[in-house]
């Protein structure tokens, strides 16, 4: 897969069923500024209109690292929304994509949306529940940085059952996982490797960093907390965090 620096440009950017984008909703988006800013070394734009995937309300922004977008803040709409990590995978047509999600055994939790002229969102469940969104290209095609410190690079599935999981997204997205020259940023693990049984099957959002051991103190600092000590996996070493609001996700150390 390319490189965060050669990402191309326009709606063509990412291919289908490639992850494009990440948001938080949180309770307090000004908050998670100050912890994701200087965790991440992030800096934002927007606040006074909806300019992103995920952004459903006055006050989300749009998070920037080296001045390119990675990532969105969108603040929930009621406290009873959960406070999560959101990856959505990019669609050509998510109307489509939606029907083929259902045909499936996944469900729709919003229908595609427009939002404004920057594109098209929904978000899904696959058949063992576990959220994700879709996202449909205009102006604003995702990441413009990946795969290096401060940004995403990697999605894991935890599920229960991996040989249903494997042929819902097999399916779905077939050519980004397994095509000729597919290098995807999605992989899938038992719920049981590193949470406890009871936990829902769920994605977790990676973000690169280059001490997966060291940047543990600046969470504490933050106002974090750790989830899951540092352990290696085949894509890099690993420690599950929350943020300051409850947000979980992981850091990942390249191997």
């Amino acid at each position: 897969m390319a490189e965060s620096a050669a990402l191309p440009e326009g709606p063509a950017a990412f291919p289908e069923g490639v992850p494009c984008w990440v948001d938080a909703q949180l309770a307090d988006v000004a908050a998670g500024k100050r912890f994701y800013g200087e965790l991440f070394g992030w800096t934002f734009e927007g606040g006074h209109h909806p300019d992103e995937p995920g952004a459903r309300a006055v006050g989300a922004v749009r998070a920037h690292r080296d001045g390119v977008p990675v990532a969105a803040l969108v603040p929930k709409r009621d406290g009873r929304m959960p406070t999560v990590w959101t990856v959505y995978f990019a669609t050509p047509d998510a109307t489509a994509l939606a029907a083929r999600i259902t045909a499936e055994g996944g469900q729709m939790i919003t229908a595609p949306t427009p939002v404004r002229d920057f594109g098209t969102r929904a978000l899904a469940a696959d058949p063992e529940g576990a959220v994700f969104g879709l996202w449909q290209a205009d102006t604003h095609p995702g990441f413009g940085k990946r795969h290096e410190p401060g940004t995403f690079c990697w999605a894991e599935l935890y599920a229960r059952d991996m040989a249903a999981v494997d042929q819902f997204y097999g399916t779905l997205f077939l050519e980004a996982l397994f095509g000729a020259g597919a290098s995807p940023d999605f992989g899938r693990a038992p719920v049981t490797d590193v949470f406890p049984a009871e936990m829902p099957p769920h994605f977790l959002v990676h973000f690169g960093v280059e001490d997966c051991d060291a940047v543990l103190g600046t969470v504490n600092r933050l106002g974090g907390r750790v989830q899951v000590t540092p352990f290696d996996t085949s894509y890099g070493r690993v420690a599950v965090v929350t943020d300051n609001q409850g947000a979980s996700f992981a850091v990942l150390q390249r191997s």
